[in-house]
């Protein structure tokens, strides 16, 4: 009898962003005239950078010649990447990190899911809440947690409740853990962490052995120069933390899938023994067995990103859906909403007016302005209440949602 993998049952309802998909389907069904403006999953919708395109054209060029055609590549990324990745997004802003530290991959979401495989099934995990479900998910899947309770809590799961009063940061474990999941600027709340708020993270790990899982996928939307990009501008944080960046929502790599995960050979953890070892190798080794590398002309494109065009280019966009945040934060403001983030993040983080569930005001938002956004309470029970939009959207589909909003509610 082929046995299924009970711990999957234990997830509960659908994943968030399918079910979404699910009630704005059966909408249309009700209603196929609708046009309903999407400003819930946090998609791209700029194109590439022209330079990008370039790179990619010369890629796939490449593969069409017997000699510069390429088969399998290096499953930790082509080193050409590897090492423009550890000069530009790290020793330029005076950060030790070496390119065989840097792994190259199809997606920061595949590396937040994959690096629990390599650490024991008993470890103590802690989460933000709310939180990116991949976190947490990926975790109830392997089996670490127990069943979900009546809050929406699994059980073996220490919550990080992120609060308005706490300005949606969330404070220390009041006991040990051994990985701490943090993502800054934060999605969903758009909230940023202070070098000393890092600090206070990294102090914690030492004290505690633990390792922080920094997830930075939105690193370059940040604007504020008292906010750190990287987790390793923290003294003492290569020893304790493994950092996950992305070209998704940098360069619009959502449909093309390049980003990568940086383990510092400074990061250890025990085994059964008590021996100390190097999480880097564990990393090594997961990773090429279990993939094969991202496409020739895709690292190509990735590359690309960092030559003085691509940068330039790179910021255009960048400014361009930080406008639309802009628009969406003042605009909402402006209407009566409480709402937060959308100066370092490319989200907006509201209250939900009357005190209304999350999904109570997605239906609502759905069928009388006939907008599409993300329920707070599907990041978990911290975020009910509330509700995520995102400013990945065309400039007149936004300003119009935002009139639809302003009117229609």
């Amino acid at each position: 009898m082929a046995r299924i993998n009970s711990h999957y049952l234990k997830l509960t309802a659908g994943y968030l962003f399918p079910e979404i998909g699910r009630r704005v389907t059966a909408f249309l069904q009700r209603h196929p005239d609708a046009r309903v403006l999407r400003l819930g999953i946090g998609d791209v919708t700029r194109p590439l950078p022209p330079a990008v395109i370039e790179a990619l054209h010369e890629g796939v060029e490449s593969m069409a010649r017997a000699q510069t055609f390429r088969g399998y590549g290096p499953e930790q990324g082509y080193e050409f990447l590897r090492e423009v990745i550890a000069e530009q997004d790290y020793r330029s802003r005076g950060v030790k990190v070496t390119a065989d530290e840097v792994f190259v991959s199809d997606g920061s979401k595949c590396d937040c899911a994959n690096i629990q495989e390599i650490f024991d099934v008993r470890a103590r995990v802690a989460v933000a809440d709310p939180v990116y479900p991949v976190y947490l998910d990926t975790n109830v899947m392997a089996g670490r947690t127990g069943r979900s309770n009546a809050e929406g809590h699994y059980e073996g799961v220490v919550y990080m409740p992120c609060t308005e009063a706490s300005g949606f940061l969330p404070d220390l474990p009041a006991e040990p853990v051994d990985l701490v999941y943090l993502c800054f600027p934060n999605n969903p709340t758009g909230a940023v962490a202070t070098k000393e708020v890092l600090a206070r993270w990294v102090e914690y790990a030492h004290r505690n052995d633990a390792i922080l899982l920094y997830d930075a996928a939105y690193e370059a939307y940040i604007s504020d120069p008292r906010v750190p990009h990287s987790i390793y501008e923290v003294d003492g944080a290569r020893q304790v933390a493994i950092e996950f960046r992305s070209f998704s929502k940098t360069a619009g790599f959502t449909g093309t899938r390049c980003a990568f995960i940086v383990v510092p050979r400074d990061v250890t953890g025990k085994d059964d023994q008590g021996n100390r070892v190097p999480v880097h190798g564990l990393w090594s080794r997961r990773h090429s067995t279990k993939f094969n590398g991202v496409a020739y002309p895709i690292q190509l494109g990735a590359a690309a990103v960092y030559s003085p065009e691509g940068k330039s280019q790179v910021r255009d966009t960048i400014s361009y859906y930080m406008e639309n945040a802009r628009l969406i934060r003042e605009g909402l403001a402006s209407a009566g909403f409480k709402v937060f983030g959308g100066l370092n993040a490319p989200y907006i983080w509201l209250k939900t007016p009357g005190g209304a569930t999350s999904w109570d005001f997605f239906d609502t938002l759905l069928s009388r302005a006939k907008v599409v956004g993300t329920p707070g309470s599907g990041f978990g029970p911290s975020g009910e209440g509330y509700f995520r939009l995102s400013a990945f959207g065309e400039r007149s589909n936004v300003q119009e949602a935002v009139e639809r909003i302003r009117t229609q509610l």
